[in-house]
């Protein structure tokens, strides 16, 4: 019987000859990332740039053409560890994948984001393999704190599935932030990046959330939207959302990872305030309402 690595193995396979367009200086800047191989190509937590090279022409092509992003304050980003902290949204971690290929694609030097998914992931086939061979991972504290005493980036939601599986009306209002992040950051001495990312929570305008159906199924939400499940497998379709991402400057905090949770939220708060000011720049400069609160 087939494992899970060998057909997923195949999948990847498939992208080996896809030339969708050229992605200029692509080998050149996987080979400047900041990551230690192994004699078969994986670093220490599961990275497998050759996946990354087959897989990115379809990367690419969401990347400049469907979603069309544009990456500002690239240049913000500090040498070393790195915490980027962005809002989620749009149902499905198109956030994530996009901020990541800016950082891959757009900055210099080249870097992957380690980005901390959900613990429900991994029971969707395939993905959590493909996650981490393309540099995701599980949201553990303990995976987190290696990769930063290692000198990598990490990128994370703190709104969770609070922010992810928000409705449409909610959107670009950020939900409870967790503080672990903030935590992790003041024992590693990492600096904070807030991460806008304007236009995904457009994409699956969720509205409404099928909770019963979602408890069936293990999945933390179900989200009902104009097109799914009306139109079937085609409302599985993201929505072609132009997208923009708003890099922030640095924030770097002082003080001790143990301290009392009123002292981390008010560090969190910090965090959270500025990430919600990046994106309401955001959305004024695409000439939408911007928001002065935050959700539950």
């Amino acid at each position: 019987m087939e494992t899970d690595f060998e057909k997923l193995k195949s999948i990847v396979s498939k992208f080996e000859h896809l030339e969708l367009m050229e992605i200029p200086g692509l080998d050149d800047r996987l080979n400047r990332l900041n990551v230690q191989l192994n004699s078969a190509g994986f670093d220490r937590w599961g990275l497998h740039p050759e996946t990354l090279r087959k897989l990115a022409p379809i990367m690419y092509l969401l990347y400049k053409k469907y979603f069309r992003v544009e990456a500002t304050g690239l240049e913000n980003v500090p040498d070393g560890r790195v915490l980027y902290i962005g809002n989620h949204g749009g149902q499905i971690p198109l956030d994530a994948m996009m901020a990541g290929l800016a950082l891959l694609l757009e900055s210099e030097p080249p870097r992957i984001a380690r980005a901390m998914v959900e613990r429900w992931v991994p029971t969707v086939p395939f993905v959590s393999s493909l996650f981490t061979r393309i540099g995701a991972m599980i949201g553990d504290p303990n995976n987190c704190r290696d990769l930063l005493m290692h000198d990598q980036s990490v990128m994370v939601f703190p709104e969770g599935v609070r922010g992810s599986g928000k409705l449409f009306k909610d959107r670009y209002q950020l939900q409870r932030f967790g503080t672990g992040f903030m935590r992790l950051a003041l024992e590693t001495n990492t600096p904070i990046i807030p991460v806008a990312i304007i236009g995904t929570e457009e994409t699956y305008p969720s509205i409404f959330n099928f909770e019963k159906l979602a408890k069936l199924i293990g999945s933390p939400y179900f989200p009902v939207t104009p097109f799914f499940p009306l139109l079937g497998p085609l409302g599985l379709i993201p929505l072609p959302s132009k997208v923009t991402i708003r890099f922030g400057k640095p924030i770097y905090f002082e003080g001790l990872e143990n301290e009392s949770e009123d002292k981390i939220r008010e560090k969190v708060q910090v965090v959270k305030d500025t990430l919600q000011k990046e994106i309401n720049i955001g959305l004024e400069l695409r000439g939408e309402k911007i928001f002065t609160g935050a959700g539950k």
